[in-house]
């Protein structure tokens, strides 16, 4: 049996909560472009996010640990792989569009420059009396612009809801700017950006957490006083002897366990408290219905209280920070200085969008591997140029 894109979009139409998002009804793509036969508008844009050369990259590009310190920890790949298998995850329980929340979760962090959130930081500082930089609205503008691999239009030519998604991928450390051209800024994102969004929080606080404790950065005994650790204890009965790689693996397996079945709980009593009939009703609500419970909430609170004095300034990972902010300051200062050093494809578009956006671009789509391969190409005296 063969079933049609069309066939797919009526299955979704039967099967599908009223408020999800139906690629049937999809607002469109930019530019004119035909449909595939048997892929949803929102499958083939999965798809067309998974050949790109940013996603490519994000293989090397760092989360917390940079890509030398071991095959171990998580890069931002893995990272995205993360988000997208819990995003599907909470979709299917939501009776959400999973190739939507799919989509959105594979592109969420393209934008992502080397170096993780210094590396952004980074940039911002450098771009500061030239619009900032911001990993969100970097995404948009490879999927929109970047990304060259159609004769008619430039980007991917990602249908409305995609770009959305990746406009309103809002976390604690990610704010961001709704009122980008096009977007309504009063509506918040569909449920599917909304599962995107509590997936990537959900998903780095467990593997941050995970990383640290391998890496030897935190210390069980260190998390005793934290109430999530006390309960992840209890549920799979360990004692706190004898700290083993498999009772890691246990405590994280059930952190997110705990985790997902929280947000399914706490979003289901949201969802019963409205009668949403419709995509635009969801969005309409002044706030998001896709939520963890105060108790939970509070926990996290003080995990991420906890990463970010324990592992996140944790000397090896600062000095690995103020090495990015020292790579990514001379790389952009010297390419702006003397343009003739970048590669002919940069110094080709510099025209069109100003040296500084340029530059910007061109280390924004590095890997840390390249970065530093860079570096020491422009300033090591014994390298190659």
């Amino acid at each position: 049996m063969i079933i049609t894109r069309q066939q797919r979009e009526a299955i979704e139409a039967q099967t599908l909560a009223p408020y999800a998002a139906k690629s049937g009804e999809s607002k469109g793509r930019a530019y004119p472009d035909s449909e595939a036969d048997y892929r949803t508008a929102f499958q083939r844009d999965r798809d067309r996010i998974l050949h790109t050369t940013a996603f490519r990259r994000l293989e090397y590009k760092t989360q917390v640990f940079i890509n030398y310190e071991g095959d171990y920890y998580r890069t931002r790949l893995t990272h995205t792989l993360e988000v997208t298998q819990i995003g599907r995850s909470l979709a299917r329980a939501f009776g959400a569009n999973e190739d939507l929340v799919e989509a959105i979760c594979l592109s969420h962090d393209l934008g992502h420059s080397p170096f993780g959130h210094s590396g952004e930081s980074i940039l911002n500082n450098l771009m500061a009396d030239h619009g900032g930089f911001d990993h969100n609205k970097q995404s948009l503008r490879i999927v929109t612009m970047l990304e060259s691999r159609y004769p008619n239009w430039p980007g991917l030519n990602l249908t409305y809801e995609v770009r959305e998604g990746i406009v309103k991928h809002e976390t604690e450390y990610d704010l961001s700017d709704s009122a980008a051209s096009g977007f309504d800024p009063a509506k918040r994102g569909s449920i599917e950006a909304q599962i995107a969004n509590v997936a990537d929080e959900l998903a780095y606080n467990a593997h941050d957490l995970d990383d640290g404790l391998r890496a030897g950065l935190i210390a069980p005994e260190q998390l005793d006083d934290l109430r999530i650790w006390q309960m992840l204890k209890e549920s799979i009965g360990w004692d706190g002897n004898e700290f083993s790689e498999q009772i890691r693996h246990r405590i994280i397996r059930r952190m997110l366990g705990i985790e997902i079945d929280d947000v399914i709980r706490a979003t289901g009593a949201m969802l019963d408290r409205h009668e949403l009939n419709s995509a635009d009703d969801l969005q309409s609500l002044p706030y998001s219905v896709v939520v963890h419970s105060d108790e939970i909430n509070a926990i996290n609170a003080e995990l991420k209280q906890f990463l970010y004095t324990e592992l996140y300034r944790h000397h090896r990972v600062v000095r690995m920070a103020v090495k990015a902010e020292r790579f990514v300051t001379q790389l952009f200062e010297t390419y702006v200085t003397e343009p003739a050093q970048l590669p002919p494809t940069v110094q080709a578009v510099i025209e069109s969008r100003g040296i500084h956006q340029a530059v910007t671009d061109y280390i924004a789509g590095m890997t840390d591997r390249y970065a530093l391969q860079e570096w020491q190409r422009l300033f090591d005296p014994f390298t190659r140029p």
